[in-house]
């Protein structure tokens, strides 16, 4: 099975179907993020096939709660979530923030081929990033306790954080108020994804 074929399922067990268009530019997305791995650590996944479940679906499980105009990608590594959900969002901004330089450099190229206009890279740390967000969105970048502590000023009133985690530290979400966990579908994946999120309030700053 080829990998567009591979992605084209997978697409389909999302409920994403009507997307196949954009299996062949995940593709390339994905044998990109392995062309640079081999000599930048973006990822410990080597192979595309196993990035497709582990990686590019597990980040388009979230497009539903994506919402607001302009998204933050804290921690954004390789582009994930923040690449594949412009893809399918042209009408959001996404800001993929991260501080290493040879990871927003990979961000950076692979925007360019992708032709996603609607994708900015920012190399900085989130304590230097003063704008406000609609949504400020992670998938592995600090415990639940750190993500809201540092990123909720970054939130608009009325936005949310969304917070990506597995098994071990969804936990956490009982001690946050106003937190609400979802879990999340992944086809292919055998293990559970969770998302979190908290809607910052009047007042809420951390």
């Amino acid at each position: 099975m080829s990998l567009v074929e591979q992605i084209t399922i997978g697409l389909d067990d999302l409920g994403l179907g009507d997307h196949a268009d954009k299996a062949e530019p995940l593709a390339h997305y994905l044998e990109l993020i392995a062309r640079w791995n081999r000599v930048t650590n973006l990822t410990a996944i080597r192979k595309p096939e196993d990035m497709v479940s582990l990686h590019l679906l597990d980040s388009l499980s979230v497009s539903p709660h994506v919402n607001g105009t302009r998204i933050l990608d804290v921690g954004s590594g390789a582009g994930l979530p923040g690449i594949p959900l412009a893809l399918f969002q042209p009408d959001k901004a996404f800001i993929l923030l991260d501080s290493n330089g040879k990871k927003t450099r990979f961000m950076t190229q692979a925007a360019i081929e992708l032709g996603l206009g609607n994708v900015t890279v920012l190399q900085q740390r989130i304590e230097d990033c003063t704008e406000p967000f609609d949504q400020v969105i992670s998938r592995a970048f600090a415990s639940l306790d750190d993500f809201v502590s540092l990123c909720m000023p970054r939130v608009k009133i009325g936005g949310s954080l969304l917070a990506m985690k597995g098994p071990s530290e969804v936990d956490q979400a009982d001690r946050i108020p106003a937190a609400c966990v979802h879990e999340l579908q992944v086809p292919g994946l055998d293990r559970a994804r969770y998302l979190v999120v908290v809607t910052r309030s009047e007042g809420v700053n951390s």
